[in-house]
């Protein structure tokens, strides 16, 4: 029993270092992350349609292998996004609402996969959105019970009609 004493503190000593190191690097890029800025507070306009999913990620614009560890963003969650006459609101269990203003959109799309997930071709909706510093970021829903093109739609409507912009 003696012998097998060194080999189980090394093992142990290996896993303790490895999740120093995960927590360590985790909390760096949460704070750096925090630096960009989320909207957070009420949506705000009438409510035009809402979708049921799940948030998958939000990343580095045009990198889709890049996680953002936002505020309230980081992790996988249930979302129910909810398009009004001023903006797109993510509501998640646990998390204030995050509210994108009409202005802060950019774009809306179909996507293939993201960090962490690959799904069916153009089985994710892509919302491109700017944060508070205006850094352009890529969010990433897995719609479930809703049609995809429809929340795709109704963001580049909400947009073009707002800001007069267009893709």
């Amino acid at each position: 029993m003696i012998e097998y004493v060194p080999g189980v503190a090394l093992i142990l000593a290996i896993v303790i270092l490895a999740l120093s190191g995960m927590w360590w690097g985790w909390r760096r890029r949460s704070r750096a992350a925090a630096a960009l800025g989320v909207p957070f507070g009420p949506a705000s306009g009438k409510p035009v349609a809402t979708f049921g999913g799940l948030y998958v990620a939000t990343t580095v614009h045009d990198e889709p292998l890049q996680r953002l560890a936002l505020p309230h963003l980081g992790f996988r969650a249930r979302v129910s996004a909810t398009v009004t006459t001023a903006g797109l609101a993510l509501d998640m269990p646990g998390a204030p609402t995050v509210f994108l203003a009409a202005a802060r959109l950019v774009g809306a799309g179909r996507a293939t996969w993201t960090i962490d997930r690959v799904v069916e071709r153009d089985g994710l909706v892509l919302i491109a959105w700017t944060t508070d510093d205006g850094t352009v970021v890529d969010s990433y829903f897995r719609l479930q019970s809703s049609d995809p093109d429809a929340l795709v739609a109704a963001v580049e409507e909400l947009r073009t009609t707002t800001t007069g912009a267009s893709l």
